[in-house]
C-alpha cells in the first residue's frame, strides 16, 4: 500500500494467514496507546522471574535468572528480538479484550488474537496429546529414536495453532492497512505511532523485505516464523525520494526448515514487486 495515497496490490491480500509474531505490532500499539492515557508509565518496572515466563528461542525467554526492566523495554524486546516472554507480561498489563477493541475500533475486523502466546503453546502440546507445552518439549527433548522424534514434530505442525482458523490470525491487506495508520499516526495518538515506528526500525532481522531493495531504502519492520513453516514479514519501506509504502508478505513452506534463505529472498522480492506495480499504475486497489 502506498502510505500517503490509495494505491495497492495484493496477491491474495484478503486470504486469512496464520500471523505469527507480526501480532506484536498490535500488542506495541495497545502499550503506547495505554501510556498516553494515563494508565501506567513506560518506566514503571517489571520483574521477570525464569520459572514463570513463556518459552522462546530470543530474549528474556532464554534468561537463567530475574530480570527487572521497564515495560519501555519489553516492548523493545518485543519489537527488536521478537520477545515471547515480554510479549506475554504486556498482553497480562494491557488485556488481550483491549488489544481486540482497538483493533475493531481501527477496522481490522479479520485480524484475531485467541490467546497468548503461552496459551498458543500450550493448545499446540494438547494437540499433540500431551498436558501443555512443557510436557511436548520434555517429550521430543527425551525421544527414544529418529522416528519418534519425527512423529512428536508432524503433531506439532497439524496442530490447531498453525490452521489459520484456529490460530493467531489476520490478512495481508489488513496488516498493510494497520502499518499505513501507523505511518499516518492515525492507530492512536501522535507520540504513542512514532514510538512504535521507532521500534520497529530497530527490527535485528529485518532483512526479509529488505532483500528485495537497495541498501539506500529504509525498513522498519517485523518479522514472524513458526517451527520452520511459517515465515513472515510486515513492514514499512521508504525511498530515498521519501515515497513510504506498506508490505505484508506471508508464507507457508511445503516443507518444514528447507529453504530459509530463499524464501527470505522471495518475501523481498514479492514487495519490491508490488511496489513497482503500484509506481506503474494510477492510484487505485488492484489485485495481481
Amino acid at each position: 500500500m502506498d502510505i500517503d495515497g490509495t494505491a495497492e496490490v495484493h496477491v491474495g491480500g484478503d486470504d486469512l494467514v496464520v500471523a505469527a509474531s507480526v501480532f506484536k505490532v498490535a500488542i506495541a500499539v495497545e502499550v503506547f496507546r495505554q501510556a498516553d492515557a494515563g494508565h501506567f508509565d513506560l518506566q514503571d518496572r517489571v520483574r521477570i522471574r525464569p520459572n514463570a515466563r513463556t518459552a522462546g528461542p530470543t530474549g528474556f525467554s532464554t534468561f537463567a535468572d530475574e530480570v527487572d526492566t521497564s515495560i519501555r523495554d519489553l516492548t523493545r524486546m518485543m519489537l527488536a528480538v521478537s520477545d515471547n516472554a515480554a510479549t506475554d507480561i504486556l498482553i497480562d498489563r494491557v488485556g488481550l479484550d483491549r488489544v481486540r477493541a482497538t483493533l475493531t475500533e481501527l477496522g481490522l475486523k479479520v485480524t484475531a488474537i485467541p490467546f497468548s502466546l503461552q496459551g498458543m503453546l500450550d493448545s499446540i502440546g494438547q494437540d499433540a496429546r500431551f498436558t501443555d507445552w512443557a510436557d511436548l518439549t520434555h517429550a521430543t527433548a527425551t525421544a527414544r529414536s529418529a522416528d519418534e522424534s519425527q512423529e512428536l514434530q508432524e503433531r506439532l505442525w497439524s496442530s490447531r495453532a498453525m490452521q489459520p482458523e484456529h490460530a493467531i490470525r489476520t490478512t495481508a491487506r489488513e496488516m498493510a492497512r494497520f502499518l499505513r495508520l501507523i505511518w499516518r499516526d492515525e492507530a492512536g495518538p501522535a507520540e504513542a505511532c512514532a514510538q512504535v515506528r521507532q521500534l520497529m526500525a530497530q527490527q535485528v532481522t529485518k532483512n526479509r523485505l529488505a532483500m528485495g531493495f537497495h541498501r539506500d531504502v529504509r525498513v522498519a519492520a517485523k518479522s514472524g516464523s513458526l517451527f520452520g513453516v511459517i515465515r513472515n514479514e510486515i513492514g514499512v519501506l521508504e525511498t530515498t525520494d521519501g515515497h513510504r509504502y506498506a508490505a505484508a508478505v506471508f508464507t507457508r513452506a511445503h516443507r518444514p526448515w528447507i529453504n530459509e534463505n530463499e524464501i527470505n529472498t522471495v518475501i523481498g522480492t514479492a514487495a519490491a514487486l508490488a511496489i513497482d506495480q503500484i509506481n506503474r499504475k494510477a492510484p487505485g486497489s488492484e489485485a495481481l
